[in-house]
């Protein structure tokens, strides 16, 4: 009965738990007043005298590693070997020592099995009892610092083992040091699951196998037609190379009954690696030299999924805790998630020739709450891959329940159990971890058939997301011995999550207050969410200039979606470096179409025109694009019919385009003039250029002119003057020397002047009337037909 509690995610109460260790304390009493009896059979018993040593609450001086235990299940008719070595930790010689295993109690609960990992001193009796007899290895002399390996090897029948169950096994070094009898100087354990018949009803297990890595691919590309992908560094290449982490799991992956889970960014990265790439080198770049692993690798991958469920992932494996608690108060940011998903599919179906599985979501360690159940389904996905230590069962369930559960509004939760999802992490570069997960591992899925062998159940299994080559050796040995099919059944995840939900199984989500704070102080932050859905907008505005839009739409659009990666967790730093990198890029693409600087103009007259001139360095066209030119003095200096004028941009790459502007001048004075391009739907593109234009409408230069005229024409008025005033002098001299009254028939001389010797002029017409300032007089004086003598001024 007090074992009813004990069920996935839960531990017992602290009552039970006080009554478990005051139970243990007492029961511990009685064998630790035999702590100094020697182990072996037939030795001699301690005197009475001795008092008894205490328990190392260590493993003691001497290191136990176990690196092999094999077979991992034995059956009744093979034979167990276990090896390892042993290393004197301690400052004293061991002497007549001997390695011997120890067969504990069956252990028949999950719980059991935790309590039994947890301890790590010798405890007699708890332990169990060595197998003895020829299945001990002696090792006469261990110096401190030494290190000696061990085998032994028994048939399973030797062990005696019962009922079906899993046993702890433990191997123990006894010897001498410092005191002149034997005792246990140093322990290690092991999880033996004895299944020797198999189940008639029989546990399915589901066991996804993810490829997924962090991004190596940049946003920028080679301008050739190709498009030349450029990668920040060439980790992707030792990641899928010989004995890299991906090339194991491809290899090891081909040959289990798992589930592949698969990040398209991944391939969409490979395959960019065959056709050809470039690496950053500083400021430049150089070619890639792994093209051809990078197409071996897809070729092997293609052959291992052949016929197999693939589960997609949104494009880049987006963080589906970061957007549902701070990407979604930044406005667009969902709309990210679709994307990734539509492009998802488009992807590996590209590039694997397979139609994958698009209706899953994989939260972070499968922590849930309402807000990221909400988002991850915001997609299109239906099913939310859970973890047993988040959604925890509430009921009083004596078993592991199956992990389809509907939590409604149609979603379904597929709650992958957190003992066996956790058990391979670490580095496991050691062999002694790695032979303990597995046993560990089968244990935990023994213990679940176990818990309820009449009633088959569903398991799903969900590791880490980028198991290093060392952890998916150490799955792959236990799928291994899962696929003989003793007492579980490997199933895809599609068909766990289709299976019949338990109807005890609890289906609540934890509140928000439940989510791991470890967690989310590993997500991204808003700033990063705000920073993507800034460069998204520039990259739309970028994008309706360009006549071929996709050459920079499909390599920034990827990238974007890698700025919101899941494998940024932990890596911060790296994860803003990556998203400033894409914007920065982007933005230098754009400064590529831009109005070239101008200097202040001076503007003589009342019309002029004024150019301005566009550049495009990109090495394809710009089109919907408008320029507008703006006074901002529009009633001293007016352009266009508003104060400003557009005119359209049309410009092939790589060329310059002039265009010019009709202006009116108004007024005299400096206007300050602003050039601006936009875009066709009038949003402003790039950095305003602004100069000022010096208006002259009358200039000095034509002042003087006006000037000189006007002098010209007082100095002309002047000379007309005096020429009128000189003629009518004359006019009067020739008139005075003319006689008045002649005698008739007297003949008038003809030089009047010398005939009377008289100056006095000859009254003309109309003599003895006063003459008027307003008459006339002559411009020319009298005609003479004579010839003009020398020196003599002729006015015509």
């Amino acid at each position: 009965m007090a074992e009813a509690a004990d069920f996935m995610g839960t531990s017992p109460s602290p009552a039970r738990r006080w009554l478990r260790r005051t139970g243990a304390l007492f029961l511990s009493l009685p064998l630790l007043a035999t702590a100094t009896l020697p182990l072996a059979s037939g030795a001699a018993a301690a005197p009475e005298a001795r008092a008894p040593q205490a328990v190392d609450r260590t493993k003691g001086v001497v290191d136990v590693s176990v690196d092999a235990l094999t077979p991992t299940a034995p059956d009744e008719d093979d034979t167990l070997t276990v090896r390892g070595t042993l290393t004197n930790t301690g400052k004293q010689t061991i002497r007549d020592g001997r390695v011997d295993l120890l067969v504990g109690q069956p252990l028949r609960t999950r719980s059991a099995l935790d309590a039994a990992e947890r301890r790590t001193a010798h405890v007699p009796g708890v332990d169990g009892t060595p197998v003895g007899g020829k299945y001990v290895q002696e090792i006469d002399e261990l110096g401190p610092g030494r290190t000696r390996d061990f085998s032994i090897s028994v048939p399973v029948k030797e062990l005696d083992l019962g009922t079906d169950a899993v046993y702890q096994l433990g191997i123990a070094l006894t010897g001498s040091a410092s005191q002149s009898y034997g005792q246990v100087l140093g322990i290690e354990r092991a999880f033996l699951p004895w299944q020797p018949e198999d189940f008639d009803a029989k546990t399915k297990t589901a066991f996804l196998w993810p490829l997924i890595s962090t991004t190596h691919l940049t946003a920028e590309t080679s301008s050739n037609d190709q498009q030349t992908r450029v990668f920040e560094d060439d980790g992707l290449a030792k990641e899928i190379g010989p004995g890299g982490r991906l090339q194991q799991m491809l290899d090891l992956g081909s040959s289990l009954d798992v589930t592949w889970v698969i990040d398209p960014d991944l391939l969409a990265s490979v395959a960019a690696m065959a056709e050809g790439y470039r690496i950053k080198d500083g400021d430049r770049t150089i070619a890639g030299k792994n093209r051809a692993v990078a197409g071996r690798w897809l070729t092997d991958l293609q052959e291992a999924v052949r016929g197999e469920t693939v589960v997609a992932l949104p494009f880049a494996d987006p963080d589906l805790a970061s957007l549902a608690h701070r990407g979604k108060n930044v406005s667009g940011s969902l709309s990210h998630l679709k994307s990734a998903t539509d492009v998802a599919a488009l992807t590996v179906e590209t590039t694997l020739h397979v139609k994958p599985v698009t209706n899953f979501a994989w939260p972070a360690e499968g922590a849930v709450d309402p807000s990221v159940i909400d988002v991850a389904t915001s997609a299109g996905a239906d099913t939310v891959i859970a973890r047993s230590d988040s959604l925890s069962e509430t009921g009083n369930l004596p078993y592991t329940p199956s992990a389809a559960r509907p939590i409604g509004d149609g979603t379904t939760a597929v709650v992958a159990d957190a003992r066996l999802s956790k058990v391979f992490r670490g580095d496991l570069l050691r062999a002694e971890d790695s032979a303990l997960a597995v046993q560990e591992f089968l244990a935990h899925s023994l213990m679940i058939s176990l818990q309820d062998p009449g009633e088959p159940r569903s398991i799903v299994v969900a590791p880490q997301r980028m198991p290093s080559g060392s952890q998916a050796q150490a799955m792959a040995k236990a799928i291994q011995t899962l696929q003989a099919g003793r007492w579980t059944e490997l199933q895809e995840l599609t068909a766990a999550a289709k299976a019949e939900p338990d109807p005890g199984a609890t289906t609540r989500v934890p509140s928000a207050r439940a989510y791991s704070e470890r967690l989310r102080k590993q997500e991204l932050n808003i700033t990063a969410f705000q920073q993507i859905q800034r460069t998204q907008r520039k990259l739309d505005d970028f994008s309706t200039i360009l006549t071929a839009p996709h050459r920079v739409v499909t390599p920034f659009g990827l990238a974007i979606h890698r700025g919101m990666s899941t494998s940024w967790r932990g890596r911060t730093a790296e994860g803003n470096t990556f998203r400033d990198g894409v914007e920065e890029h982007l933005i230098t693409l754009m400064r590529s179409v831009q109005l070239i600087d101008k200097s202040d103009a001076q503007l003589s007259g009342r019309s002029a025109t004024i150019p301005v001139t566009v550049k495009n360095n990109l090495v394809q066209g710009v089109d919907n694009l408008r320029l507008r030119l703006t006074s901002t003095k529009p009633k001293r200096l007016k352009i266009g019919d508003e104060g400003y004028d557009e005119q359209s941009v049309k410009l092939a790459g790589e060329r310059v385009q002039t265009l010019k502007f009709d202006t009116n001048a108004n007024a005299n004075g400096i206007v300050d003039v602003e050039a601006q391009l936009f875009t066709a739907d009038g949003t402003q593109y790039g950095e305003t250029m602004r100069f000022r234009v010096q208006v002259n409408e009358v200039t000095p230069t034509v002042m003087l002119v006006i000037a000189g005229g006007l002098l010209l024409l007082v100095l002309a008025g002047f000379r007309m003057y005096h020429q009128r005033k000189r003629a009518a002098r004359r006019e009067a001299e020739q008139a005075s020397a003319t006689p008045g009254d002649a005698d008739e028939g007297t003949e008038p001389a003809t030089n009047p002047r010398a005939s009377t010797g008289d100056d006095a002029p000859c009254p003309g017409p109309g003599a003895g009337e006063p003459e008027q300032p307003s008459d006339p007089a002559p411009d020319t004086a009298a005609e003479s037909t004579d010839p003009s003598g020398p020196g003599e001024r002729v006015d015509r």
